[in-house]
């Protein structure tokens, strides 16, 4: 320690003189500062002792280290065989007695700059070996090295920190050791350090994470998390020090851990899954608590809805369901208090947001219903099938949902246009006087979500980033929404061979203009006629050449999947917000609306096998054994239909099988009937069939012609 801050305060006394020193050379004579001070305190060049007039630079400068990775990995390897390690203890010792030797060992070139994000000037190969031999190595080296890091941390810096000190940090927040409880103390001090650096400092700290392997990477981030999760919840609280002398803990890990979450969002592709940087210790904690420090402090406080990437989409849907059941409650109870304060009669049923709707009408029935009851649409949902006996316990509900979706995205009624190249649906550009039907949609996917329904919806991912464009509505009406910056990347989601083009375009190594012949203009059929819009003012008069080939591209892109679209695309964005007007979409990612609204669409029946009840029937009775030799030969699509059958949707909830509460009941009839569900219940009613083939033909004929409720 001494040794590092007779180094440190040699440089800074150095880099002091140098400033010195052009204002010594040209001699010219400093204005007085007290009578007879000005003689006695002359400075001249030729007047500075020889020590000062030697140049120093700013920065120390590195002792050279010549041991390479290979060399390294010998000494270790003789160390093992003969049991004495001297050798590898020197090299821990003085490397990691501070973050000058830290540079020393690591970096490639001892005194290069390396101060650009591009490239960190570590030695990665050598900071894996290092750490890879390092939980190997008898446990005195373990602890030189840590108190050698504790030496290094505990210095009083001051100033901003240098390259070489970022660095440092990079290699130090490397160290496995850091997985054990008892060195949480270190690490968190080392976290705090990491945290409290500049946005600058950060930026360059973010672009070197992006260098390391997926592994490492991975390593990383899994070590923020245990951290995080073992001081919100220790096992041992005794091993820990008392919340209230560590409270900073979380927050400095969390920050550090949002440089990674930076780092995985700029890599193309993402390093790890974006679900890989949930913590799921956070779904059983009252994270409401801490949404309403965020909606309260924003900022001024930590909260970890600041940090929403740590967040698990079951977390951000409890959050979401909370904050809509509470804003369901103040309206239902609005509307209780009017009707009390007018002295009217209290019905029920006010509290609800109740549909009445006619199978043959169903989309014009639906559209005057939430027009009509637009100042009801927080309230719990409830629908009735006029002519029909069903109770609505959450079936009815389901069905309608799906019912309208099928007739609204159906080709024929030409609202959205199916792309069978990519599967997905998109928004017909044809221009009309009235867009309400795109609001439904809207408003539809917003009470799907409100009320926690999966809808069977195919839009491409870019949808959902147009629809958090803004999360939050804007409170000037002529405000843009739904114009999100989207790519090439964007519209290959949706039109695939459009998209192709487009690369062969910009890649193309000819002369664009003369071999394309190609103009600032785009054409569109819209109801069978063809029309021409002007990409910019002027378009069909301006050639795509090979300089504005990129601008023309990034212009295509943006009239084919916002502009063409605005009118159509903005109704559905207000008819999903006047639904969903909460900041707790501020949360989401475009991928969780996603899944919040249809679900995930992957269906594994084996996991469903294992959370089924049954009632009349056990997990070995000789029909349910036949059902599961049945529905696990079934091909996806009949798996799906099973489901949709069972459930009233063919997509798993947000939190998986187990949030189906799937049951198979026996119902004592003949064997020629068909099975039956109860979709409010999610219940497959079977009958107890004599023989597999018998039960596959029943079922298969019930999964494939069921629609309708009701009751003969």
């Amino acid at each position: 320690m001494s040794t590092m801050s007779q180094k440190r305060g040699a440089a800074s006394q150095s880099f002091s003189t140098q400033i010195l020193l052009p204002a010594a050379r040209h001699v010219r004579e400093l204005p007085p500062i007290c009578l007879g001070v000005r003689q006695k305190h002359r400075i001249s060049i030729n007047t500075l002792p020889p020590e000062m007039k030697a140049p120093f630079p700013s920065d120390p400068i590195i002792p050279l280290r010549t041991k390479t990775t290979k060399e390294f990995q010998e000494d270790v390897e003789r160390a093992t065989a003969s049991g004495d390690w001297t050798t590898v203890h020197d090299f821990y010792l003085t490397t990691f007695d501070s973050f000058l030797e830290l540079n020393a060992a690591f970096k490639r070139e001892a005194n290069t700059p390396f101060d650009t994000i591009e490239d960190s000037g570590i030695n990665i190969k050598f900071v894996n070996a290092v750490y890879d031999a390092l939980l190997y190595t008898p446990a005195d080296i373990q602890k030189s090295v840590l108190k050698g890091i504790i030496n290094s941390l505990l210095r009083e810096w001051k100033g901003p920190r240098t390259k070489d000190d970022l660095r440092a940090y990079f290699v130090l927040v490397q160290n496995p050791q850091y997985n054990s409880v008892t060195t949480y103390v270190i690490y968190a001090h080392l976290l705090r350090q990491i945290a409290s650096l500049t946005e600058a400092d950060h930026h360059f700290l973010v672009h070197w994470f992006i260098k390391l392997s997926q592994r490492r990477f991975r390593q990383l981030v899994e070590r923020l998390l245990h951290f995080i999760s073992t001081r919100l919840l220790p096992a041992r609280p005794e091993e820990l020090p008392p919340m209230t002398k560590c409270s900073w803990w979380i927050p400095s890990a969390t920050k550090v851990l949002a440089l990674l979450n930076a780092s995985n969002s700029i890599a193309a592709p993402p390093i790890i899954p974006f679900a890989d940087l949930y913590n799921l210790t956070l779904d059983h904690i009252d994270i409401m608590e801490d949404y309403q420090t965020w909606q309260s402090h924003g900022s001024s406080r930590f909260s970890f809805c600041q940090f929403p990437f740590i967040l698990s989409i079951v977390t951000k849907k409890n959050i979401i369901q909370r904050d809509s059941e509470q804003q369901m409650i103040s309206m239902a109870r609005q509307s209780l208090v009017d009707k009390v304060s007018r002295r009217q009669r209290v019905d029920m049923s006010l509290l609800f947001l109740n549909i009445n709707v006619r199978r043959q009408q169903l989309l014009s029935d639906s559209l005057n219903e939430l027009t009509r009851k637009r100042a009801d649409l927080k309230k719990k949902l409830k629908v009735t099938f006029v002519g029909e006996a069903g109770l609505d316990m959450g079936g009815l509900t389901k069905e309608w949902f799906l019912l309208l979706i099928r007739q609204i995205f159906h080709t024929d009624y030409g609202m959205f246009t199916y792309f069978k190249n990519s599967h997905c649906h998109w928004f017909s550009s044809w221009k009309c006087d009235n867009y309400s039907e795109f609001r439904l949609v809207g408003v539809l996917m917003g009470l799907a979500v409100y009320n926690s329904i999966t809808l069977d919806i195919r839009f491409p991912p870019c949808c959902y980033k147009k629809l958090l464009t803004p999360p939050v509505v804007p409170c000037d009406q002529n405000a843009p929404v739904g114009m999100a910056t989207l790519t090439l990347d964007d519209l290959r989601q949706v039109m695939p061979d459009l998209a192709h083009g487009l690369e062969e375009l910009l890649r193309y190594e000819g002369n664009v203009e003369e071999d394309f012949c190609a103009t600032f203009q785009v054409f569109q059929e819209e109801l069978g006629v063809v029309k021409s819009y002007n990409l910019r003012p002027g378009g069909d008069k301006i050639a795509v050449t090979n300089q504005n080939r990129r601008e023309y591209v990034q212009l295509y892109v943006d009239f084919l999947l916002n502009k063409s679209i605005y009118k159509q695309f903005a109704a559905f964005y207000y008819g999903f917000h006047s639904v969903c007007a909460s900041n707790a979409l501020m949360l989401l990612r475009p991928e969780e609306v996603e899944i919040l609204v249809c679900g995930n669409p992957e269906l594994d029946i084996s996991a469903l096998q294992k959370v089924t009840q049954y009632e009349g029937y056990s997990k070995n009775d000789p029909t349910v054994r036949c059902f599961w030799d049945v529905v696990l030969g079934f091909p996806p699509e009949l798996q799906k239909r099973l489901l949709h059958f069972s459930t009233g949707s063919d997509r798993v909830p947000v939190g998986g099988m187990a949030d189906l509460n799937f049951k198979i009941a026996k119902i004592e009839v003949p064997s020629d009937w068909l099975p039956v569900s109860h979709t409010c219940f999610n219940q497959l009613c079977l009958p107890p069939y004599k023989s597999k083939k018998e039960l596959k033909l029943k079922l298969t004929i019930a999964i494939s012609n069921a629609e309708g409720f009701g009751l003969e």
